[in-house]
């Protein structure tokens, strides 16, 4: 009896990984071998990435929020000690977007924990 291989099942596995791989630049986009391998290195990226640009957003709140507080002399650290024993809960993406956007909303926010 011949030997069974699924090769239906093979091909769209490989076609999956080829059709992913459209645009990659030289032999990733069409080389089984090394379409597979930037594949799997693309979503190692993308998985890493994910965190990574959690962080990079809580960090440009952080310097838009001190540096909105900073204009009515205050540092980050105290705005976020004062706003904390004020129990006012804004979070950090609120309080980014009320100092670039809306700067008199962020400045009675200021006066209020002041």
């Amino acid at each position: 009896m011949p030997r069974s291989v699924n090769a239906v099942a093979s091909r769209a596995r490989r076609k999956k990984v080829l059709k992913a791989t459209r645009g990659y630049f030289g032999r990733g986009k069409n080389v089984w071998t090394v379409a597979k391998n930037k594949y799997e290195k693309g979503l190692q990226y993308a998985y890493r990435d994910r965190k990574a640009k959690k962080r990079e957003f809580r960090a440009l709140w952080i310097q838009r929020i001190n540096a909105g507080a900073r204009e009515h002399g205050v540092s980050y650290s105290q705005l976020m000690g004062l706003l904390k024993k004020a129990e006012i809960e804004l979070n950090r993406k609120v309080l980014a977007d009320l100092a670039m956007n809306h700067p008199e909303a962020f400045k009675a926010v200021v006066e209020r924990v002041k």
